[in-house]
């Protein structure tokens, strides 16, 4: 799994040569608010976004009802 940013250019993702392989589906976040540019991830974040997801392909994974629950307990 991949964390791609992109930008849309005449109404297309402007995606850099060689990123994606030809055919491939992809899942796009999009911001509700129009006019919002979107967000950025630094380096670290994106390093632990991408773990999470080797995490979960791994089948290592927790219920989210659960994590909630914890989350909101320690607020």
């Amino acid at each position: 799994m991949k964390l791609l940013t992109a930008k849309v250019v005449e109404g297309q993702l402007d995606v850099p040569e060689g990123t994606l392989e030809e055919g491939v589906t992809v899942t796009i976040l999009v911001p509700e608010d129009e006019d919002r540019d979107g967000f950025e991830v630094t380096e670290e974040e994106k390093a632990f976004l991408l773990e999470s997801l080797e995490q979960a392909r791994r089948g290592e994974t927790v219920d989210g009802w659960k994590l909630l629950e914890e989350i909101r307990g320690r607020s």
